[in-house]
């Protein structure tokens, strides 16, 4: 079978109709995340940037591939739990709530704020409801008030050692072409230039071509746990940030950069005894702090197989193809589960199931249909061609 249609198929017929069947919350409105392998749901505490990621996903399959009416609706029932339930009096998002949608969790960082600019974002260009549309121009200007100090009174760092994160300049070089359609054009370009300059000249490391979980104001590296983050998986879904940037303004130079950053980050984190991408590494190989740092988890390999789809289609590098079937293989084998639908999250280091869940607090309808859509449309167009 053709990658195009394996993705196609797998994204229309197993994917979207396992959320559509099992996280439809009717009578409190908003998604169930937690589900099992069945899709029976375990838990109902609702995660707010869960249910964004749905919103939005629902959203940008309307916009994007189909205008169904059934997916607007189902983008509509997250957006208006969101709207009732996942902000406080100032504009911050929570990140847990309730079944019914009383506050759980208070909002301790940014990353619900930006998924839910990016499900009003699209949900306003499904809809053309000019309130959501300026509900997400103020949710992305909030977000970049609080840029420099994303979790406020909820860091824990006491600024002895000033590192700063990779997370939020990664996530803005997204989220910037996510709200195109809502921001001044000006302002777009701006948060692009920011971002292509910190991932790709603070983040990425010059001598191993490596990106940095964390680093010095001035880009340095710290000895320390930390410092010596690793997350590849993270490094990996930029590259493709950087690659549709690059696309958007022609920028071959910066295209290829982003290509041999993935393949960089692939050969280091490639577990060679068992097969697939470490979840955390320590740059100079010491023990990693996170305990779980060995597992292999979904969003790694997804990210990894858009990366390495869309790289191709610009580059046709032949190594690059090598890398996309030695993931794509590992992937399809190990996470797929085409007994009950949608993938697994989690496996050891051998690939073994870990935990037999399709959703839970972190794992949501998201990095599965994001990469089913991003991966058919690449090989669309390399079978074209």
């Amino acid at each position: 079978m053709r990658y195009k249609t394996l993705y196609k198929n797998t994204l229309l017929n197993d994917i979207i109709p396992f959320w559509e069947k099992h996280s439809i919350d009717t009578q409190y409105g908003g998604y169930f995340t937690c589900l099992d392998k069945t899709g029976k749901v375990y838990e109902k505490e609702k995660f707010i940037w869960l249910q964004a990621r749905q919103a939005w996903t629902f959203s940008m399959l309307y916009n994007r591939l189909d205008k169904k009416e059934s997916w607007l609706k189902i983008a509509k029932h997250g957006i208006d739990f969101i709207i009732k339930h996942g902000m406080d009096k100032d504009g911050n998002f929570y990140f847990s709530t309730t079944r019914e949608g009383e506050p759980l969790i208070q909002p301790y960082n940014i990353f619900s704020d930006c998924f839910a600019a990016m499900a009003f974002s699209q949900y306003a260009i499904a809809s053309g409801d000019e309130k959501i549309k300026e509900l997400a121009r103020r949710t992305y200007n909030n977000i970049l008030k609080r840029k420099d100090n994303p979790k406020g009174i909820y860091e824990k760092n006491t600024g002895a050692v000033p590192l700063k994160g990779f997370s939020l300049p990664m996530i803005l070089s997204n989220l910037v072409l996510e709200l195109e359609g809502v921001l001044e054009q000006e302002e777009v370009e701006k948060t692009i230039d920011y971002s292509v300059s910190q991932v790709m000249d603070v983040f990425l490391d010059k001598e191993t071509g490596l990106i940095y979980e964390n680093v010095l104001p001035d880009g340095s590296h710290h000895d320390s746990f930390n410092g010596r983050l690793l997350n590849p998986g993270h490094g990996i879904e930029a590259m493709w940030f950087m690659i549709d940037i690059a696309v958007r303004r022609d920028d071959n130079v910066l295209i290829e950069k982003a290509t041999q950053t993935i393949l960089n980050i692939l050969k280091f984190s490639w577990d060679n005894a068992y097969g697939g991408i470490f979840y955390f590494m320590d740059s100079k190989g010491y023990p990693p702090q996170q305990l779980e740092w060995d597992q292999k988890l979904w969003w790694v390999h997804l990210e990894a197989l858009v990366a390495l789809a869309k790289a191709y289609e610009h580059t046709k590098n032949p190594e690059v193809l090598e890398w996309y079937k030695k993931v794509h293989d590992y992937a399809w084998t190990h996470f797929s589960d085409p007994e009950n639908g949608e993938w697994y999250g989690y496996l050891n280091r051998r690939g073994e199931v870990l935990l037999d869940l399709k959703g839970g607090k972190w794992k949501g309808c998201f990095h599965v249909p994001r990469a089913m859509f991003q991966c058919w449309k690449s090989f669309d167009k390399i079978e074209k061609e």
